[in-house]
């Protein structure tokens, strides 16, 4: 049993999603950061699709009841066990009656925490994590709030004790595909969107990134149909800023879409903080196939 003694700004419960709902408008939601949670996952030993809780620029406090095998990776936050300091990216005991304190991280936006054996809460859809959007699945956490713990029959890891993090540099570059609107908008306008600078906003979260710069407008005054939406789109509002589809998008809308970031590359939007400076690269559609297989 692990006990909530703070909550942070947000913390939830994520899986790998509820894929195959989007007919009826059920977006599929899951870790906002797939490759982070994966790598959590399999520090500890579960399968890569076991619950784990996601941290939104940390702030979090839990007691342990029991004692138990884990793992934080993500944004590489200070983080004390016990009262002491331990590392991120690698499998750690925790002793029955520890407190695992979680600051705010020194970069990125999303910290993930595996135990072994998962979190036992109930499936919504076939699926544990929290859609900020539709409200499926569980709350995101408070304080004082228990979470029980499934069982590990599993022996330790054998996977590396220690992973690196990445570094991320000055820009975060974005490879993406044009469409399926691109042909709302003029050659300039293509051209104005892939070479221009970027700023992620503070009106980003779980549903989308937001970015601002330039004005991207279509040629066309013409309003679209409801049209389906993917992880990593691009939808252009009439403000002309662009918004990036991540986990808990809607699984339709109405403003063209004029690209689509690859899906490598959601995973480091998901953990760029407002501020963060962002260029966009595009790729043909067979370098992209040759990038994600």
């Amino acid at each position: 049993m692990i006990e909530v003694l703070r909550s942070g700004l947000l913390t939830t419960i994520q899986d790998l999603g509820r894929p195959g709902y989007a007919h009826l408008g059920v977006p599929r939601s899951g870790a906002a950061d797939t490759r982070s949670f994966r790598l959590a996952n399999r520090l500890v030993g579960n399968a890569e699709s076991t619950p784990c809780l996601e941290f939104t620029l940390g702030g979090s406090s839990l007691r342990f009841h029991e004692a138990g095998r884990i793992a934080l990776t993500g944004a590489p936050a200070p983080i004390r066990l016990g009262g002491r300091p331990v590392p991120t990216d690698r499998w750690l005991t925790a002793r029955s009656g520890d407190v695992l304190e979680i600051g705010v991280p020194e970069y990125g936006l999303r910290t993930y925490l595996a135990v072994a054996g998962g979190f036992d809460v109930p499936k919504t859809l076939g699926s544990c994590s929290t859609d900020t959007l539709s409200g499926l699945g569980p709350a995101p956490l408070q304080a004082g709030q228990r979470l029980a713990v499934g069982c590990s029959p599993l022996p330790p890891p054998l996977v590396p004790d220690c992973v690196a993090s990445p570094v991320p540099g000055d820009v975060v570059v974005l490879r993406y595909r044009r469409g399926p609107r691109d042909d709302l908008f003029t050659e300039e306008m293509l051209n104005r969107f892939g070479s221009a600078r970027w700023e992620v906003t503070a009106e980003s979260n779980r549903v989308g990134t937001r970015l601002s710069g330039p004005a991207i407008t279509t040629f066309s005054t013409d309003q679209l149909p409801s049209e389906g939406m993917m992880l990593g789109s691009i939808e252009m509002p009439p403000s002309g800023q662009p918004i990036i589809f991540l986990a808990d998008h809607p699984t339709t809308g109405g403003y063209p879409v004029i690209g689509v970031v690859e899906a490598d590359d959601v995973a480091v939007l998901a953990q760029t903080r407002p501020g963060t400076p962002v260029r966009f690269q595009r790729v043909s559609a067979r370098a992209s196939s040759l990038t994600t297989t």
